[in-house]
């Protein structure tokens, strides 16, 4: 972790905003914003020259995927390696196609050798888009020959699975599971958390719970002997409670009792937080003290739980007496016990309780991350504190902080909201510059304001550069640009905003009646 050398100094913002004080030395409320010194770091095993080439090529609206980029590809000289791609691929994971194209034509040279975690990069972009015919095309021709142990692993067919449970693809998940079940190289070495558990776990966090439930009872009936571990129900009871069934739940609680599984500190702990989550803390605080009779010691997880849950209930005293106790245990608060409590009193407006716990951690030797800021953030872009927003921002860019992708989203969505066209547009620019690749809902939002602002050059050019990058955009941003081409008598925009649509899969339907002259 980096070390906090010293405080960062403080930007005052405009005398006339309501919050001025909140980045001042001098007041008594502020939101401390530590100067960072960058870790050491290995130099890069790739030519920054080489990284930069490509980037330029990805960015280029001009260059589409397949044989376009594959030759100014080609005529760059660039040599592909595995760590150069890597880089690339995490910098621009919202554009599928054209790294899929990129990926193909690095293994067109003879001298490429893939690597691994580069094959499971690929599978990721590619799933992600729900390009999964095309993920299952590389797949299997790695699994047909003789690279296969070293780059077909239980982690590709992970990412498979998560993803199929994430497009509510309950059927493929499964069938993914059952084929890489019977490989050779997945029964060999899966080690960790079994397959079986990591089906479970997908489904019930997408809100499949029935079916993981089903489809466990299906292979216990099928298999007698087997003997599901703690973990196995430990899933399936967080998924329960997630889903909101509390009957289902305390059934299926029962059902472990019942059938002598022995409950551990996830179990509990599993319990609390869906009581927590249903808004019953005190049920969850009775089990505390359960376990605790059971001669189970709650964790920081347990204790975090049940703060995050009076936080929510806006019962801050009480929170005080559940600090003082985990203050005494170990190994006491965490990240995320501060991280709960900025978040909850920034959601009760006390802007002054939040910066006084943004102190208290730092003081304590924990370094506040971009999530922590994001709740101010949040608190600011709900009342549309703009200015307040922006300081901050530039605040923590001054001092060495790379904000996430939800900052920007954050950010980006109440400047369009606010209407402040000039300050969305140049945010994402800084947002691409960062190497954080404008998703599908960003750019959406940017469409939109730019309709709002009369742009419609500009809202078509990125509406263009959505679908370049592999991004299906969301059939209503379409129709409200081409019926404003057509209002306003752009036939040439309009034709050629048509043109670029029916290239997406699955959208000529949609195009045969709004495109008619």
């Amino acid at each position: 972790m980096m070390n906090i050398l010293r405080r960062g100094s403080h930007t005052h913002v405009s005398l006339y905003s309501p919050f001025r004080n909140l980045f001042s030395d001098q007041a008594g409320l502020s939101v401390p914003v530590n100067t960072l010194i960058p870790p050491s770091t290995p130099p890069h095993n790739f030519s920054q020259t080489d990284f930069s080439v490509i980037s330029g090529l990805l960015r280029n609206t001009a260059i589409s995927s397949g044989p376009s980029l594959e030759s100014e590809l080609n005529q760059t000289g660039v040599e592909p390696e595995p760590a150069l791609l890597l880089a690339v691929f995490e910098h621009f994971d919202h554009s599928p196609k054209l790294l899929h194209t990129l990926f193909r034509w690095a293994e067109s040279k003879p001298e490429f050798k893939c690597s691994a975690a580069l094959f499971n990069c690929v599978i990721k972009v590619l799933a992600k888009a729900k390009e999964f015919d095309s993920a299952w095309c590389l797949l299997l021709d790695k699994i047909g020959g003789h690279e296969a142990p070293d780059f077909v692993s239980k982690d590709t067919f992970v990412i498979l699975i998560r993803r199929y449970a994430r497009a509510g693809m309950v059927e493929a998940a499964i069938r993914t599971f059952e084929f890489a079940n019977n490989l050779d190289m997945v029964k060999n070495f899966d080690s960790g958390a079994s397959l079986f558990e990591i089906l479970l776990d997908s489904l019930c966090k997408q809100g499949r719970v029935k079916a993981a439930s089903e489809y466990f009872h299906k292979r216990k009936e099928l298999d007698q002997s087997w003997a599901p571990t703690v973990r196995v129900y430990n899933i399936l009871l967080n998924g329960w409670f997630r889903s909101k069934n509390v009957k289902d739940a305390e059934r299926f609680w029962l059902e472990m009792r019942k059938e002598n599984v022995t409950p551990n500190v996830v179990t509990y702990g599993t319990l609390v937080e869906g009581y927590c989550r249903l808004r019953r803390v005190d049920r969850a605080i009775r089990l505390v003290k359960e376990m605790r009779k059971e001669g189970i010691e709650p964790n920081a997880i347990v204790y975090n739980t049940v703060i995050d849950g009076l936080v929510e209930a806006g019962r801050f005293e009480e929170v005080s007496g559940m600090m003082e106790r985990f203050l005494v245990c170990e190994p006491g608060p965490t990240m995320v016990t501060y991280t709960s409590l900025v978040k909850g009193y920034c959601k009760a407006g006390d802007l002054e309780g939040a910066s006084k716990i943004l102190k208290m951690m730092i003081s304590r030797g924990f370094l506040p991350s971009p999530t922590t800021y994001n709740y101010f953030f949040r608190y600011f872009s709900k009342f549309g504190k703009v200015e307040d927003a922006m300081n901050l921002y530039r605040k923590m860019i001054e001092s060495g902080y790379t904000p996430d992708r939800l900052t920007y989203h954050i950010l980006l969505k109440m400047l369009c909201k606010e209407d402040k066209l000039d300050l969305a547009i140049q945010v994402s620019k800084e947002m691409k510059c960062r190497g954080c690749d404008i998703d599908l809902d960003t750019s959406t939002m940017l469409i939109h304001l730019l309709c709002r602002m009369y742009k419609f050059d500009e809202a078509s050019a990125e509406f263009e550069d959505m679908i370049r990058r592999g991004l299906v955009p969301h059939y209503l941003t379409f129709k409200r640009l081409n019926d404003e081409f057509k209002k306003r008598g752009m036939t040439a925009l309009a034709q050629k905003l048509c043109n670029v649509m029916s290239s997406v899969p699955r959208s000529m339907e949609l195009l045969d009646s709004r495109c008619k002259d």
